[in-house]
C-alpha cells in the first residue's frame, strides 16, 4: 500500500530545562542558608572624656601566640584573673588592653575570658 518514510528513533526528553532549574535552586539555597552562626561582643562606647582612675595600673599586652602580659610580666590566663581581682576594687575598675600584632582571634578569646570572670569595663588601644 503505502510507503512511509523509515520509522525514526525516539529521542529521550531534554533534561536540560530541569538540570538548569536544580542548578538555580542550588544556588539559591547556598546563598540563603547560613552556614555559622554571628557571635556578638558587646562593647561600650566611650565619649573619649577621661575618667579618674583608681588603684594600680593594669596594662594587659596580647602578644603573638597568645602570650599575655600583665605590666610587662607573662603571665597564664589564671594567673591574670587572680592578679586583676587583687588589682581592682569593683570588676568596673578600667582594664587597658594592647594587641601588639597578635591575631584578633587572640584578643577577642582574652576579651571573652575576661568578660566571663565579670569585668566589664575593658579599654583597646591600639
Amino acid at each position: 500500500m503505502f510507503d512511509f518514510a523509515p520509522d525514526r528513533v525516539r529521542k529521550g526528553p531534554d533534561l536540560t530545562p530541569m538540570i538548569d532549574v536544580v542548578f538555580l535552586l542550588l544556588v539559591f539555597f547556598m546563598l540563603a542558608s547560613r552556614f555559622s552562626t554571628d557571635v556578638v561582643m558587646p562593647l561600650a562606647a566611650s565619649t573619649g572624656q577621661a575618667g579618674e582612675w583608681t588603684g594600680p595600673p593594669r596594662l594587659i599586652d596580647v602578644d603573638p601566640g597568645g602570650v599575655l602580659r600583665l605590666n610587662g610580666g607573662e603571665v597564664t590566663m589564671d594567673m591574670l584573673l587572680s592578679e586583676l581581682s587583687r588589682m581592682t576594687e569593683a570588676p568596673t575598675d578600667a582594664i587597658i588592653l594592647r594587641a601588639k600584632e597578635a591575631p584578633l582571634q587572640d584578643l577577642v578569646s582574652v576579651m571573652n575570658d575576661l568578660g566571663a570572670a565579670g569585668y566589664s569595663r575593658l579599654i583597646l588601644v591600639e
